[in-house]
């Protein structure tokens, strides 16, 4: 056998380790069957064998779950569920040789989605305390459910409650929340994993030790994923899983609080939980024969193959290093300089720390300093109550963290970022004083609209200034987008990109112009917002609109959010930019000069109150536009068709000016960046599912009735004579 090794003991433990040939980590794939049956033939029917130790031979990996290369390649729905159902077959007799042989699975590393499946047909699990071992089950975060018993056997072990939330958010746990769950039995050090393991599977085998299984108790209420929408009558009844009325109004409960966050936009949460259901009220066999039903539906989704390609793209991503010129290499980063502690530089600082590379932290006086030092200790405190971190693991990253109210300290730093006011004079300013105090460091500016090439207007060494553009929250957003210049070198970008991954970024490279990708691509939506808004469309009906196509918020409350003043001042640097096509409609700074802000004023689209609840629309924004209070909407449709397909036109346009390396970029900077809601793929795999063609003639459409800011892009254009893909197959 090539993936499976098993070596028997003189105490009658078996250890079978896995090991997928070349590659870093273990996948399960259905050609592994013959190998899986040979296994269990030798391990039934060896006499010497009283018990087997189930563990991973890759350094820093348990199984990460099915390869979703084969998924992807899987073309029918009967095809899909086939596979399921081998899966199935194959836990099932796992766990039938362990009512026999008891088998205890050593995890160190991800279990995630098979490999937790594989695990939970053990009749033991014993997991490492290292920060990589990881338990969950995340398919749906590529738009299906668990194939090989997940939904079944999960439940069955911690709860429904438990389960339901791993199975609807894909979230993983790390192993000692899974010891609190009763996912795992034992947690230990890796250094004696294996020992433990086998000590274990001997005591098993010999009737000495019989796993406890105890229910847990909901003292605490339900968990967060099904908590929002009970009452404490609702949480006294769903405590009792046992009790039919209490299992009703869980999984009622829990389809809700699904609904209103999926607005029916990803089937596969909803089909987990049906799975469960099933399950748990028809009995396992009806539930296994429903998971994979489920499961084969979903894996020839077009919502799948969308979250697919997008895993694909960040898989692809990880190995670019947003270069082309070969044998181009990154600079080691041993230290980072951050000019400015405020909301983003204080964000960048942190992520820096937590990726374990020190920051000398520069402000212009005491009290920015302090704001950004409390600012990281924040998060990091946060992180501690919620058990992520350690109180220790806290104080060893902080102390990474130095500051300064002047240039000291940064004479050694290798990357120097600056997030300092936007503006071209002030940030040019501050290069040349890096340029002196630092002269060998890479400077990189966290603008988000001002061309690179500009700040570098003057610099003495252009070929080391990059733009390295973070999203806020910076500690939450997981875009990097690395803007080269003209006169940028390969090796500053490659740095770039390589700090971008080591602080846990997805990092897209992009050209230099004014908005680079991320910021051009929504100066135009929010555009087409806020002139359907001036038309006297009412506010709530210009986010539901794109909310339901998918968004997580809608453009009015985005400009609350980013701020209405900021929204404003990006529009006139666009439209000095690009002209007439991306002119901001007319009176819109009556909004700014009313004082007007968003969020951070308490008052913009929407009024903000200390008080919790929903957003209420402040109905006298509507006096500072053209049509006043008589408020006119058109269709849902028509509303987030104009703005997105602004932005899908953009995103042409910066494709075939060379702003972007690929659609792939593309379609990455914009879900991870925007929020272009992910199960439409991304702008450009957007644009491919409706045709060229039928979007060049929506767009027509408009320019019809709209003028010069429809125009089409040159690229769409050529793609539709064509019949061209922006994603070629």
């Amino acid at each position: 056998m090539s993936t499976f090794r098993i070596d028997v003991g003189q105490d009658g433990v078996a250890l079978l380790l896995m090991d997928v040939p070349g590659e870093s980590a273990n996948t399960l794939r259905a050609d592994f069957n013959e190998e899986f049956e040979q296994g269990f033939k030798k391990l039934s029917e060896d006499p010497a064998i009283k018990a087997v130790v189930f563990a991973s031979a890759k350094p820093d990996s348990f199984i990460m779950g099915a390869d979703v290369a084969m998924l992807a390649r899987v073309k029918t729905q009967a095809e899909a569920t086939a596979l399921a159902r081998g899966g199935q077959q194959a836990m099932h007799k796992l766990e039938e040789l362990g009512k026999r042989k008891p088998i205890v699975a050593a995890i160190h590393g991800p279990a995630l989605g098979g490999g937790l499946e594989l695990a939970l047909a053990c009749n033991y699990r014993i997991a490492t305390d290292d920060r990589k071992t990881q338990l969950g089950q995340p398919e749906v975060q590529l738009g299906l459910i668990p194939g090989a018993g997940g939904t079944q056997r999960l439940p069955a072990l911690i709860g429904i409650a438990q389960a339901l939330d791993l199975l609807l958010t894909g979230k993983s746990v790390r192993a000692s929340k899974a010891r609190k769950l009763g996912l795992v039995d034992e947690v230990v050090p890796k250094a004696i994993l294996i020992d433990v393991a086998r000590r274990r599977a001997l005591e098993l085998a010999n009737g000495e030790l019989k796993p406890q299984r105890t229910k847990l108790d909901f003292k605490g209420g339900l968990p967060k994923v099904l908590r929002s929408m009970a009452d404490a009558e609702v949480l006294q009844a769903v405590a009792l899983e046992e009790n039919p009325v209490g299992r009703r109004i869980l999984f009622q409960q829990a389809r809700k609080a699904l609904l209103s966050k999926t607005h029916g936009h990803y089937p596969a949460p909803e089909r987990a939980l049906e799975a469960v259901r099933i399950g748990i009220e028809k009995g396992a066999e009806e539930g296994y024969r429903t998971e994979a039903q489920q499961f084969g539906e979903l894996v020839v989704s077009e919502v799948s193959k969308q979250l697919v390609e997008i895993f694909f793209a960040t898989q692809s991503l990880k190995k670019d290093t947003g270069v082309d010129e070969a044998g181009v290499k990154p600079r080691k980063v041993q230290k980072v300089s951050m000019l400015g502690a405020g909301l983003m530089g204080a964000g960048i600082a942190y992520v820096t720390v937590d990726a374990g590379v020190p920051v000398r932290l520069k402000d212009k006086d005491d009290a920015a300093l302090g704001r950004g030092f409390k600012q990281i200790a924040g998060i990091l405190d946060e992180r501690v109550k919620r058990r992520r971190l350690t109180r220790r693991e806290r104080e060893e990253k902080m102390a990474l963290v130095t500051g300064a109210t002047d240039y000291s300290g940064i004479k050694n730093a290798d990357v120097v970022i600056e997030a300092v006011f936007e503006d071209i004079k002030v940030k040019q300013a501050v290069l040349r004083d890096v340029e002196r105090e630092a002269p060998q460091a890479i400077f990189a500016s966290n603008t988000s609209s001002l061309p690179i090439g500009k700040i570098a207007e003057g610099a003495q060494h252009p070929e080391r200034v990059v733009g390295m553009h973070f999203f806020s929250p910076v500690n939450r957003m997981p875009l990097l987008e690395v803007i080269r210049a003209p006169r940028t070198s390969g090796e500053t970008v490659a740095t770039a990109v390589a700090l971008g991954k080591k602080i846990g970024k997805t990092v897209i490279v992009v050209n230099d112009g004014v908005g680079f990708y991320t910021s051009r691509i929504l100066a135009p939506y929010v555009n087409e917002a806020a002139f359907i808004f001036n038309d006297g469309a009412a506010v709530e009906d210009i986010d539901k609109a794109l909310v339901d196509f998918g968004f997580p918020v809608g453009p009015m409350q985005l400009l609350d959010e980013v701020g209405i003043d900021v929204g404003a001042k990006v529009a006139h640097i666009m439209h000095d930019a690009f002209g007439l096509r991306l002119a901001p409609p007319a009176g819109f700074e009556k909004l700014v000069e009313s004082g007007r802000l968003g969020r951070k004023s308490r008052k913009g689209f929407y009024l903000y109150t200390e008080e919790k609840g929903p957003k209420v629309v402040d109905k006298s924004v509507y006096e500072l536009s053209p049509q006043g209070h008589k408020r006119n909407s058109p269709p849902q449709a028509e509303i987030a068709e104009r703005c997105v397909l602004q932005m899908v036109n953009e995103a042409a346009l910066c494709l075939g000016e060379g702003i972007l390396r690929s659609a792939r970029d593309g379609d990455i900077g914009a879900v991870f960046g925007l929020g272009w809601p992910p199960f439409r793929g991304g702008p450009f795999r957007y644009a491919d599912s409706l045709g060229a063609a039928q979007v060049l003639e929506r767009l027509r459409r408009y320019q019809d009735r709209f003028g010069a800011r429809f125009s089409p892009a040159p690229k769409l254009v050529e793609l539709a004579k064509i019949g061209g893909k922006f994603h070629p197959a």
